[in-house]
């Protein structure tokens, strides 16, 4: 039994403009291995979480969670 691994790849990779095929390149892996990474068919190792969290600068826990990232633009309401 596989636990997910939620990622925010794909949407680091818009911000940049980044192609699969570019990252994958600097990461050194296929570029469909970004793609099963995408979309949760495939989790990361330790190592490669880590290369693909410095790769885009930011801590690995911005990149990958194991509880689904709140939607972009998602509001949080205040109950008083």
């Amino acid at each position: 039994m596989s636990e997910a691994i939620y990622n925010r790849i794909a949407v680091l990779r818009a911000e940049r403009g980044i192609s699969r095929r570019e990252l994958a390149e600097a990461l050194g892996v296929h570029y469909q291995t970004i793609g099963y990474l995408e979309r949760g068919e495939y989790n990361p190792s330790l190592y490669l979480a880590l290369r693909i969290a410095r790769f885009f600068e930011v801590p690995v826990e911005a990149v990958f969670s194991t509880e689904p990232f709140p939607r972009i633009g998602a509001t949080h309401q205040v109950v008083a």
